[in-house]
């Protein structure tokens, strides 16, 4: 008896964060998406840039197979900031913004991912530009 209160009042405190509605759920989540497009200029720039290729796709008249490759990379820049705005803002949250070499360390490499996603989808889109290009040009 004793054991099954402790898991009940576990499972109870479990839940208080816990979003028990798909309309709350959704709007926190909306809140996220807002949040990172007013507050974090890398966000909108990355957004901005992949246009380019996606304004390239309809231009050039891409196969299905190289849309779904576009629309993945640009997808996948614009997850990498999502998850290095996280990073950021939890070593902030931790460190109370004082600096710590372990922090820096952090916040580098999350955005060193977010480079190499970016870098990664530019190779992507050449090799995918690059021959219609030169055969427009030539």
């Amino acid at each position: 008896m004793h054991m099954d209160l402790k898991e009940k009042n576990h499972k109870r405190k479990q839940n208080i964060w816990k979003n028990t509605q798909f309309r709350k759920s959704f709007g926190h989540a909306w809140d996220g998406v807002k949040t990172i497009w007013q507050e974090e200029r890398n966000m909108r720039n990355h957004v901005a840039f992949g246009m380019l290729p996606i304004v390239a796709g309809f231009l050039f008249r891409v196969s299905n197979i190289e849309w779904i490759v576009l629309v993945l990379c640009v997808f996948l820049v614009i997850i990498m900031e999502f998850l290095n705005t996280i990073i950021e803002t939890v070593v902030d949250m931790v460190t109370n913004y004082e600096y710590h070499p372990l922090a820096k360390k952090a916040k580098d490499i999350a955005a060193g991912a977010v480079l190499v996603t970016a870098c990664f989808t530019v190779v992507i889109a050449a090799i995918i530009f690059l021959p219609k290009l030169i055969k427009l040009v030539f």
